[in-house]
């Protein structure tokens, strides 16, 4: 087990984890500014209010802040389209080699057909 540790740890993939997890956080903290300094301000022209963390309604008693739903779903396809375009770019940087042709179902079959003819001739 400390074996498997080990060769985890030197592949980088702890130093890897833990630079998207600081990334991660910078961007959050970007795009929560982003929507609460920009983005809701646009909307406020629409919806009449500035802050879209004030809007609720009460039915039985409850409340209901859809306005928070709101902020956190902007942040979330803010946050969905750049992890979208950092993908896109790093597959343009480093694209993947391409792999071997997949044989198709009829050559499969031949070699499966010949392996078995071959396995029968040497018992």
């Amino acid at each position: 087990m400390l074996k498997d540790f080990k060769k985890f740890a030197a592949v980088n993939n702890v130093f890897n984890l833990a630079v998207g997890v600081i990334i991660g956080g910078a961007t959050t903290a970007l795009v929560t500014s982003l929507t609460s300094n920009l983005i809701n301000p646009l909307l406020s022209t629409f919806v009449g209010k500035t802050n879209l963390s004030g809007l609720k309604f009460t039915l039985f008693g409850a409340t209901y802040k859809y306005g928070n739903f709101i902020n956190d779903l902007i942040n979330f396809l803010i946050i969905a389209f750049v992890v979208y375009l950092l993908i896109k770019l790093v597959h343009k940087i480093f694209p993947q080699k391409s792999e071997a042709p997949q044989p198709s179902q009829e050559e499969l079959l031949t070699q499966i057909r010949d392996l078995i003819a071959k396995n029968d001739k040497s018992v």
